[in-house]
Formats: C-alpha cells, structure tokens, sequence
C-alpha cells in the first residue's frame, strides 16, 4: 500500500477475542512520528511562540455593524489578542479560578470564544464548552458534570445559563457576558448570591494585581470536550495538552511531505462550532501559523454573505453545508439554459477525464476553469484553495462534483473527538482518493479488527474491520466515567466503533458503523448506514432515516425530499400545492418510492434491504427537535420516539 508502513503483524482471534489485522502507519512516518514543534509543551505555548513571530499579523477579526448591517471586518493583531488574554487570565484569577478549575464557555464563535479559551489555556484551567446547539438540558448537565465554576456566554443565551438554575449554583459562582448583562438578569443571578459580569467590566477585574503563570506540564487536561452522542448524557472527553500539540505535529509532517502548507497570509472563516473537536484544532493550526481568523455573523442565511467578504483561503465544512451547496449549483446548472447547461457539462466531463487520468487539479483543465468554473470558485470568496470536509461521511458523488468545479483541493477528513479529530485525511490531487478519508495522519497507528457478527474479516483480501487507532493524540478518559472509558480503550487501542476498508493506495474507507445493525424477523442483519449511504444518492431526497426491527420483515423509511426536485416533479405532472401539500400527496409518494426502488435494483441490493414504506417529511431533520446531534449524525432512538406513530402506520400500510 503506497501510503502506509506496516509496523506489526495481524493475528488470529483466540476464544471470544476476534481476529485483528496488521498495525500500520503513513508512510510520512516510516522513520518515527515527527516530535513536537520545539519548544511547545503544552497549548498556551501553540499561541504564545506564534505571538513571539507575528506579533503584528491580524488574528481575530468581525463584521462591523453599520446602520444594523455589517460592513467590513475589522480585526484585532496577535499583540492586542494575546494582552486581553492577559487581562481575561487575571480577572479569572482574581475571581479564585486556579489551575485544574472549571471554565465553561457558551455561545456561537467569536473573538472572545478564542480569548476566553486562551486565558484558560494559559493559567491551567481546564476550558469546558457547552454546547451552542443543545437546549438547556444538556448544558445543565455538563455545568453540574464538569463542576463548572465560571461561564462565559454569549449575550443572547445568558438566559439559557438562568435556566439551569437552582440545580447549577451548587458549582456555578459567576456568569461573565460576552457582551452587555441587563438589570433583570443581574437582579436574577444576584438573587442566587453569584455575580454576573459584562465583558469590559471583567476584563477590569484583574486590575493592578499581578499572577504568575503556572507550569503547564504536557499531560496536563486542556479541555473537557462533551460530546452529544446519540443516546445517553453527554460524554466528558479529557483532551490533554500532548493531545492537542501531537496532532499539530502530525499535521505539519503531512503538509510538508504533501507539498502543501499553511502561511501566515491564509484566511479561515470560523462558523463550525469551536464547541466541537473539528474546529478547535483546526483554529489551533491556524493561531500556530500566525494566520487570520475572521468569524461569522451567527447566522447561517448570512453565511455565503461573510463568505464574500472575507474571501477565505481555506473553508472546513461538515457534508451538510457541502450538500447545500452542491444542491445550490445543480439547480443553477439546470436553471442555465440548452447552451450554458451543454457547455457546462462538456467542461465539467473534459477536466473530470484528465483528473482521473492522474493531472493536478490546476492543470486539467485552465482554459474552462477561468470560463466555466471561475464563477464557483468566486462564490466561495474567490480564494479558496483547500476544501476540507469532516464530522461525517461526504457522498462520493458530492465531493467529485466539488473536486472539479471549486479549482481548489476537496479534502475528507477522519477522526472523532476521542482521537482530537484529525486521524486520516486524503490527500491533494490523488483522484483515487475518492470516497475515502485517505490514509492516517502521521502521529497514530491504526489496525482493524474483525467484527464477525457483521461479516467484516480484517484478514482476507479485502481488510474489513472496526477502526482503531493508538497514539498520543488519543483522549485521556471519559470524565467520572472509567466504566464507558474501558469499553472503548482497550490496551492502548481505541476503538471507534466505525467499520472501515483499507484501498490499495492505502488510504481507508468508512463503510459501516458497528452500532447501526438491526435484525430483521427472518434473521437477516441490516447495515442501516451503508444503506442509507446508497439510498442518499437519489437525487430527489436531502436525508433519509430507514428503519427497521427484529418484529418485522421489512424496511421503512422517513424522508426529507428535495423541495427543487418535488416541485419540478409536481409541474411536470401537472400537480399544485404548495411543498407541503406535495409531501401529502400519494403520487409524490409512490413517484420517490419508485425512485429508490431503482437506486435498490441498480445498486444490486438484496430483496429484504429494499424499502417497503415511506413517509415524505417537509421539515428537514433538525437539532431543535433532538433528531441530530450537533455534527449532523442520526439520533435513532430520538428519531423512533418522535416519529413512532408514523413508523408504526407504515407498516399497517403494508400488510
């Protein structure tokens, strides 16, 4: 395998325990996995060494509201960011918050996240977040878990903090606002005994008294990161410093040897949660570099609009934003006219054929790309050059639409919180890469093992396993739980539930998920994502939930159809009614049946993974409900409770 070392031997499963395969790693680190940067032990140095380079270089930067619009963004340098975290660590310590304690930050991405975060960086507090996409409930109960002693929030949720009281207070002594406190929420905290602070009032906090930074040692908790999981409480993932500055080195290794880089002159547009693994580490490379962060408005309707303004040079996104805006463009596509959709698809083909032949991006297909595709890439900002996409699987068809018609390196990445997000990722320009995560990052080694139930060997010809991965990116424990930590870290080898296939070059294949398999009545096992991945290609539905259980001998499905799709579907057959009404009406039902019954019968699937019953939903599955967690994955048992009447009328429909 072009891309990978083998570093040890697969072996044969002994009594319960299932066979496993070889240990490899990237090649990139054949020789041994690249040491820290020098001179980096911990997270506060990631930002204190890059403020040493580029003390004048812009970091943070927003909108500026003029007129209640936003303008330009204006942006604050590495100086003036790394004082006010000074400022921000002596007012925490000031307010006795010492090495060890408990920081929650709370809010949508925005320069005070990164300070807040900075301060706790610096003094040894360990920085909590909670969750900008959860209700009440969940954020009560990481500030109870963590014992959360301060909290940073955003203005508009201060309130959704004063929900979580009285049970909180038991752990919570002071709120601080990112923004302004008005008299009733102060008269309502104080009537608890804590105090709640504007930003400028805590910055003052820690006025005319001097503390000294403590020795933040490489093993030392950086972070306790929740994450939502689709059952149960929230999960406290210890990250560790080593975590966080292994993984930086890891990155920089594949960079270099990819001949790729990041520089101090790149642009990045912060909009996925920083409350999340992804973006945290994403935004620590950044902050390495010396590079400019510039944040959204908080509003997904604005944020091609911020997009435009800030034309960013590197845009990370889940597979849902790159959906939208794969859906976005074929709609413009077929919008276009006989000409523009002819000249459109004869470029589209001509510079797919030379990139499956092996050119670069940049030179498949120049001329087309300045006349065809130069618009695409303008509606990213103009100056994208790498498309990162990660947190969940990106349909193959999506990501080699994006790979030719952005001009710009379409990258998927791999990884869970658990292993500080970047474990494999792809790399630029090897088109064979396609519909993989690429291979390992170079700081872990990574096997799979044998998961028999599922039929998945990782022995034979074809390596089918579960995922797992050792190094010292890994996590050091699930807080207060040992019991769940021992579940999953098993001799040094965490394992993550997700069922891969190593490719010929090395890189790996997510196919299945171990948890997501059901028993028909007649005894057939069902992979439920691997067949949601298949039927996610028909072009008419966005998302598609197929359900089944060990009562019944059938698969059923809820849907969100393509509003564009459904409502070409309906003029061309001479049906009214507005979406909604369509989504009721038995045609459109029997019409999107039929077009996953052809997907089923093209794609060769067995008789029982056929979909039998469908409900068409108008309203997308969403976070509000508790139907997704907060990077977009299927809450199941969420998902039955809601829609149990539904499920249970499909199947009286057909028997």
């Amino acid at each position: 395998m072009k891309f990978l070392v083998e570093v040890e031997n697969g072996r044969e499963g002994k009594g319960d325990a299932p066979s496993v395969g070889p240990v490899y790693r990237s090649v990139y680190a054949k020789d041994g996995f690249p040491p820290p940067v020098p001179g980096m032990e911990n997270c506060w140095d990631i930002f204190r060494m890059s403020v040493e380079r580029n003390p004048d270089n812009r970091m943070l930067g927003r909108r500026k509201i003029v007129n209640g619009k936003a303008g330009e963004y204006t942006w604050l340098t590495y100086k003036q960011v790394y004082d006010l975290v000074l400022k921000v660590g002596g007012s925490l310590r000031s307010c006795g918050v010492t090495k060890g304690g408990r920081c929650g930050i709370y809010g949508a991405n925005c320069p005070e996240w990164i300070i807040s975060m900075e301060a706790c960086n610096a003094h040894g507090i360990y920085c909590v977040p909670l969750y900008d996409t959860l209700g009440a409930g969940a954020v009560e109960f990481i500030i109870c878990h963590a014992e959360v002693e301060i909290v940073f929030v955003e203005e508009k949720k201060i309130g959704e903090v004063l929900k979580t009281f009285p049970s909180s207070t038991k752990f919570l002594k002071k709120i601080v606002s990112f923004g302004n406190v008005t008299p009733d929420q102060r008269e309502a905290v104080e009537s608890f005994d804590l105090a709640i602070h504007s930003w400028d009032e805590f910055l003052s906090l820690g006025d005319n008294q001097l503390f000294d930074l403590p020795i933040n040692q490489k093993t030392d908790i950086s972070t306790i990161m929740y994450t939502s999981g689709t059952t149960g409480d929230p999960k406290g993932v210890l990250i560790s410093n080593e975590s966080i500055i292994t993984l930086v080195a890891g990155v920089l290794r594949l960079l270099q040897s990819a001949n790729e880089e990041l520089r101090d002159d790149d642009v990045y547009l912060s909009y996925l949660p920083l409350a999340h693994i992804f973006d945290r580490v994403v935004e620590e490379m950044f902050i390495f570099t010396g590079a400019s962060i510039g944040f959204w408005q908080g509003d997904v309707k604005l944020l091609v609009e911020d997009i435009a303004m800030l034309k960013p040079t590197i845009f990370c996104a889940v597979p849902r934003v790159l959906d939208r805006i794969y859906n976005g463009l074929q709609e413009k596509i077929r919008s276009g006219g006989f000409l523009k959709n002819k000249l459109f698809n004869f470029a589209y083909n001509y510079k797919l054929s030379n990139m499956q032949r092996g050119y670069k991006h940049e030179e498949a297909a120049g001329l087309f790309d300045r006349i065809v595709f130069s618009k695409v890439k303008q509606g990213l900002g103009g100056k994208v050059r790498i498309v990162l996409s990660g947190a969940a699987p990106l349909a193959t068809h999506v990501e080699s639409f994006l790979r030719v018609v952005t001009c710009a390196h379409v990258l998927q990445g791999f990884g869970l919180t658990e292993t500080c997000a970047g474990t494999f990722v792809s790399l630029p320009n090897e088109f064979s890469m396609l519909g993989t995560v690429g291979p390992p990052v170079p700081n872990v080694d990574v096997r799979l093992e044998s998961v028999p139930e599922m039929g998945y060997n990782a022995l034979s010809d074809v390596p089918r396993g579960e995922i797992c991965v050792r190094g010292k990116t890994l996590f050091s424990g699930y807080y207060k739980r040992d019991d769940l930590t021992n579940e999953v870290l098993i001799d040094g080898w965490f394992h993550t539930g997700d069922v891969g296939e190593w490719q010929k070059d090395g890189s790996m294949k997510i196919i299945d998920r171990k948890k997501n398999i059901f028993k028909l009545s007649q005894g057939e096992y069902v992979a439920v994502e691997n067949l949601e991945n298949i039927y996610g290609l028909v072009p008419g539905i966005d998302s598609i939930w197929i359900y089944g259980n060990s009562f019944e001998a059938s698969l059923v499905a809820i849907l969100n159809p393509n509003i564009a799709a459904l409502e070409r579907w309906a003029q061309e057959n001479g049906i009214s009614g507005d979406f909604s009404a369509l989504c009721k009406n038995p045609k459109a039902n029997e019409f999107i049946l039929g077009e996953l019954s052809k997907t089923a019968k093209a794609k060769k699937l067995k008789g029982f993974e056929f979909i039998k019953a469908i409900h068409l939903e108008p309203l997308p599955f969403d976070m509000d409900r508790d139907l997704l967690t907060p990077t977009y994955k299927k809450k199941r048992p969420q998902l039955l409770k809601y829609y149990q009447s539904v499920i249970d009328d499909l199947y009286k429909s057909i028997k």
